[in-house]
């Protein structure tokens, strides 16, 4: 679900990367996890790029 945001946003892996602070490969990485390995401050400033609702946020950032 995050990638299809970032599409929604025309943003890419690599500007996320650099905007939370982290190489392309780690913000991959941390994608293939289902989003269960963004810190809170990573995960709260892709929130700030990205607009997502409370319910989406919590979709790609807590799922199981």
């Amino acid at each position: 679900m995050l990638k299809e945001k970032m599409a929604e946003s025309a943003l890419t892996q690599e500007a996320i990367a650099d905007a939370i602070g982290v190489s392309r490969c780690t913000f991959y990485r941390k994608m293939k996890r289902k989003g269960n390995t963004f810190t809170v401050e990573e995960m709260n400033k892709i929130m700030k790029m990205i607009p997502l609702t409370k319910e989406e946020a919590a979709r790609i950032f807590f799922a199981r």
